[in-house]
């Protein structure tokens, strides 16, 4: 093998693939990014098992061939390589050794045969469908917050992407939830999605699809099948694994009859949760809204440290309301709106309550109250 190319382009590549790969490893070929030049092309694949990156690159490929090198230690180098500079990479006849000159740099890398790199082959993709970057990235970002980090509930720890119907238009619904709170967000379905079998995107999928997503202009295909999915953005395809398990049905813990409305301004109320929040106890977080006409109270008490009091006016006609909420998740939720306002629908002390943007809102939220 030996191949040249720009180290700008190198590097980008390498910063796409070289995520996914664990910084401590049980078996050494998952430390390493798989390096194939053939034709024009130089391709980069790493893997954990689990999520499969790979991207080909333009490059002047002089002997085709293939080798693996450690993905972080090959990352370090091309990074701290001059801007402009050209990157030479070649197999020698050493066992194992590759070449890579840059400029006076040279350096002589341990590599691992190709033969051992492991290949996750997605099987057949039943369902395919295109849509734009922006708003697969709207879907992670507004339900992400909410997924679980709880091991044991294994079947929360990702974002359950689906189709279902709604008022005759088919959407297509990410939820999320740690069983304190719920993310839903939907679109109208793009076509092709229809019919797709309910997926669970792992958590570590999630975080590595919203890197790649550069330019929200740009269309993204993605693949499913019921145990695995594929997402190509350009030249780079990510495929992963699914959670194999059944997500809960969520439907069941949204409320349909809150029937006090709450109006709030986003910006002033976050930030006075964020203020009385400041003594609260890191265990429990929790801060009590005391609701009377058009006056929202926020109140904190913690025996350790003292007690925080705020008065905010709001849009508030029913009747007097005392609930607590985990001051964490009411800032999480009100950094997702869209819109000047938050709009709470709440029932009474001990009923989740609803929060959106505005009645209809693409996007939904529910919070479980907390003791005070």
């Amino acid at each position: 093998m030996k191949v040249t190319l720009e180290r700008s382009a190198l590097l980008k590549s390498l910063g796409h693939v070289h995520r996914v790969v664990e910084r401590r490893n049980t078996i050494p070929i998952l430390s390493n990014v798989l390096l194939q030049a053939n034709g024009r092309l130089l391709r980069l694949k790493a893997t954990d098992l689990d999520i499969e990156v790979t991207e080909s690159i333009a490059a002047d490929v002089a002997q085709n061939g293939a080798t693996t090198l450690p993905a972080h230690t090959l990352y370090d180098i091309i990074r701290k390589l001059p801007d402009g500079a050209q990157v030479s990479l070649e197999m020698t006849g050493e066992s194992g050794q590759l070449l890579l000159r840059s400029g006076r740099s040279r350096f002589n890398l341990q590599s691992l045969p190709e033969s051992d790199f492991p290949d996750l082959a997605a099987g057949d993709l039943s369902h395919k469908f295109t849509l734009p970057a922006g708003d697969l990235k709207k879907l992670i970002e507004k339900t992400q917050f909410a997924i679980s980090m709880e091991e044991t509930r294994y079947y929360l720890n990702g974002i359950f992407l689906h189709t279902t119907e709604v008022d005759g238009h088919t959407m297509l619904r990410a939820v999320a939830t740690d069983g304190h709170r719920l993310a839903r967000v939907e679109i109208p379905a793009p076509a092709g999605a229809a019919g797709m079998p309910g997926v669970i995107v792992p958590r570590k999928t999630v975080a590595e699809i919203q890197k790649l997503i550069e330019d929200i202009e740009a269309e993204v295909t993605v693949e499913l099948s019921t145990t695995k999915a594929r997402f190509t953005f350009g030249d780079v395809v990510l495929t992963s694994k699914l959670i194999d398990g059944t997500f809960p049905d969520y439907a069941r813990v949204i409320p349909t009859g809150n029937d006090k409305r709450l109006i709030v301004d986003c910006k002033p109320f976050a930030m006075a949760v964020d203020r009385v929040s400041t003594i609260s106890s890191e265990r429990g977080r929790a801060v009590k809204l005391s609701l009377a006409d058009g006056k929202l109270t926020l109140s904190v008490t913690n025996p350790d440290s003292g007690s925080a009091v705020e008065e905010l006016e709001v849009d508030y006609d029913s009747t007097p309301l005392d609930i607590g909420f985990n001051a964490r998740y009411l800032l999480d939720i009100t950094q997702e709106l869209d819109s000047d306002t938050a709009l709470f629908k709440l029932a009474d002390p001990g009923s989740p309550t609803i929060i959106q943007d505005r009645d209809g809102a693409a996007a939904l939220y529910v919070l479980m109250p907390m003791r005070v």
